[in-house]
Formats: C-alpha cells, structure tokens, sequence
C-alpha cells in the first residue's frame, strides 16, 4: 500500500507550508503518486507541476485562512486529505522568549492547523470523506530546553487532533497526528547542530529520519483502507 499512486489519485491534498522542509517534499510526493495538491504558504511557490496550485496564505491569520479556502474553491469544489505541516520554531529559555515569538507558534502551529482543518472539515462534509493529518514533533515526548511553546504548540495538536476525530467520525473523516524525529530542513538547521546531535544520539532508532519515514506514515494514515484509525499519534525514531 505505502508509496502506491493509489492512496492519492484523484484526490486533492491540501498541505499547508508547501514551499519548503517537510511541505515542500510531501507535496511532491503526493504530485509524484498521481494525486494534485493545493498548497498554503505565505510566500510565492517553489513548486511547479500541473497537478500544483499554490495559494498564499498566512495560517496564523484567521481572516488569511478564510480568503486562502475562497481561492481555493474558484478551482476546486472538493479536499480530501489535509496536512496540517506549517510551523515556525523559536528556540530560546523560556525566561528571554520575546512574548511574540511564543505567540507566533501558538499561532500558527496551533490556531493554523485548527483553522485550516475547521475550513476543510466544511468540504469535506458533502463529499463524506476527509484525512486530515496534523504533522507534530518529538519535541512533544523529549521536552527539550529551550523549546517550551514549540514542543506546548505541538502537544496541542495531539488534543485538537483526537477532539475533532470525535466531532468529524460520522462524516467519515479520520483525524491523526504523525510525530517527526530530526529530519534535514531549513527550521532544523537554525537549531545548534551540537544539540540535535544528542537529541538524536539518545533516540532509540539514533539517526535522522529520511523523507521515506514520513511518507511510509503518511501514505499509511491518507489511505482508503485506513478508515478505522482515528485519534491516534505516531511518531518517529522510538520518541513516545
């Protein structure tokens, strides 16, 4: 089943921060396995592929989120899958964190991925079928200083995540979250290289994650024959 065109042909994948890191290569992905993709970004698109469209869209304004879906259904009356993936990380002792820095990853970690699944929820109620995916970290389970509101944004998820698979289960839209462990983007990059080092040192699985551990996931949770996992969190490299 994993990497099959099948999970994602004609069927629409909305993810949110396509432009780069993890975004970018699941929207390529999907492109890849036959499906199309719309995706939310605040910047212009770096992807172009005829099965592409690009909308930009500020995830952490709700107004911009509601104008991006209005965009969106000038070209499409229908979303099936959502992944939930824009994030921003500011790493620094919660004693020194700039007030609009925790702001910023509530915002957009959080309120986004609950304001784009809300909109996307809408349209997936007539056509009674939707996966929604929020993409979280192993910042959640290691707790690691210096990351307090970005590993809190990222836990949110999880509880959005299993509350809404309650409310979305008779519409026949499932609700997950896929836990990533360091994996080679430009957010991970920003981060001292020492400190991920150890961080993933102390992994069970200690390596990074390749992009094939995030599809091999995702692909997995988007699929048809999925329709009986909801709620659930998986993540990555033995982080629990």
């Amino acid at each position: 089943m994993s990497g099959t065109g099948s999970t994602y042909e004609g069927k629409l994948t909305l993810v949110t921060g396509s432009r780069r890191g993890i975004g970018r290569m699941i929207s390529e992905h999907v492109l890849a396995h036959g499906g199309r993709v719309a995706g939310f970004a605040r910047g212009e698109s770096t992807i172009e592929h005829p099965g592409y469209t690009h909308v930009q869209v500020d995830v952490a304004d709700p107004a911009s989120v509601q104008r991006g879906f209005a965009e969106l259904k000038k070209v499409t009356d229908a979303v099936h899958i959502v992944v939930n993936n824009a994030a921003v990380l500011t790493s620094q002792y919660s004693m020194i964190m700039p007030p609009a820095a925790a702001a910023a990853m509530v915002n957009t970690n959080l309120l986004g991925a609950f304001m784009v699944s809300r909109e996307a929820a809408k349209m997936m109620r007539r056509t009674k079928w939707g996966r929604i995916v929020n993409i979280s970290s192993m910042a959640v389970g290691l707790e690691p200083i210096g990351d307090s509101m970005y590993a809190a944004s990222k836990a949110g998820l999880t509880t959005m995540g299993n509350v809404m698979a309650k409310e979305l289960a008779p519409l026949n839209v499932t609700v997950n979250t896929l836990g990533v462990s360091a994996i080679a983007t430009d957010m991970l990059a920003q981060l001292p290289q020492d400190k991920i080092a150890q961080v993933v040192a102390g992994l069970p699985l200690p390596r990074y994650a390749e992009p094939d551990d995030v599809f091999n996931v995702l692909d997995f949770l988007a699929s048809e024959r999925s329709s009986y996992v909801t709620a659930q969190t998986i993540y990555l490299g033995g982080v629990n």
